[in-house]
């Protein structure tokens, strides 16, 4: 072996270890918060106090559930997470549809504008439409919440339901047609099967974006409609306690059940290994 072949080698090894080693400091900086936070939320103290804890509880469970505003602010939040849900899946399922069969001037710019609130700042957004909301007349709370998340959670389902149905055949849907099927049997029994993996995948995204929502929410929240991060910010600031530990496990259960759904409807290697072009 060549003095040139083994320096090349040790390269390879030095940066496939470097490679390795900030891997797993970046999973060590996403896992490590999330492990304290839970740990934290089962400690046995009434008091915040140095890790680890003496002993373990669930008296900071306890006290989430005996809390009436964050009881109704969790009520709040699932309901708007499954109105946004909805919402954002059937228009997002139908633009997708319209932006890939259809061909009309300003398809591009149309598809920009769908796609725009993923670049656009939460904040501004929020503040943008608090602004224009209170323009035109719109003060219910939830009715505000609904719009602001159905805005940021929209492009997330356009993008999946657009890309599963551009990796798709349309050859099926026209054959389909040709031995007689209508364009609404069509679409029911060819489209929207073969637009599957985007559509789950877009709904769940909507469901755990809207649950985690706080930039937006800030802006429209009242105190009729307020949903639980909202809430968790507002007991921050006014009284720190580790029930916000206890609400963050609930938060992370809740997104954890969402992955496994994601992954046994759809699965990963779908979304992220053969990518969402397959369906």
């Amino acid at each position: 072996m060549s003095i040139r072949s083994l320096a090349t080698r040790t390269g390879d090894r030095i940066a496939a270890s470097l490679a390795c080693s900030v891997i797993g400091l970046g999973l060590a900086f996403l896992a490590i918060p999330l492990v304290i936070t839970c740990v934290m939320a089962f400690d046995a103290r009434t008091y915040l106090g140095p890790m680890p804890p003496p002993a373990l509880s669930l008296h900071w469970f306890e006290r989430l559930v005996s809390q009436a505003d964050i009881l109704a602010s969790l009520r709040t939040s699932l309901i708007l997470a499954v109105l946004t849900t909805v919402l954002s899946v059937t228009i997002g399922t139908a633009a997708a549809v319209g932006l890939a069969r259809g061909n009309f001037p300003g398809k591009a710019a149309l598809t920009s504008a769908f796609l725009s609130p993923l670049i656009v700042p939460p904040v501004v957004i929020g503040f943008g439409l608090l602004l224009f909301l209170s323009k035109a007349g719109i003060t219910n709370g939830m009715a505000r919440l609904l719009l602001g998340h159905v805005i940021v959670t929209l492009p997330y389902c356009i993008r999946t339901s657009l890309a599963s149905l551009l990796g798709s055949d349309q050859r099926l849907t026209e054959a389909a047609m040709v031995l007689g099927a209508t364009e609404r049997q069509a679409f029911w029994t060819i489209t929207l099967p073969l637009m599957r993996t985007g559509v789950v995948t877009g709904a769940i995204f909507a469901f755990a974006i809207s649950m985690d929502d706080v930039s937006i929410s800030l802006f429209l929240s009242d105190p009729s409609a307020t949903t639980l991060p909202v809430t968790l910010v507002s007991n921050m600031r006014a009284a720190f306690d580790l029930t916000i530990a206890a609400a963050a496990v609930v938060l992370i259960a809740v997104t954890a059940l969402l992955i496994v759904v994601l992954d046994r409807v759809v699965g990963f290697d779908t979304v992220v290994g053969q990518g969402l072009f397959r369906s």
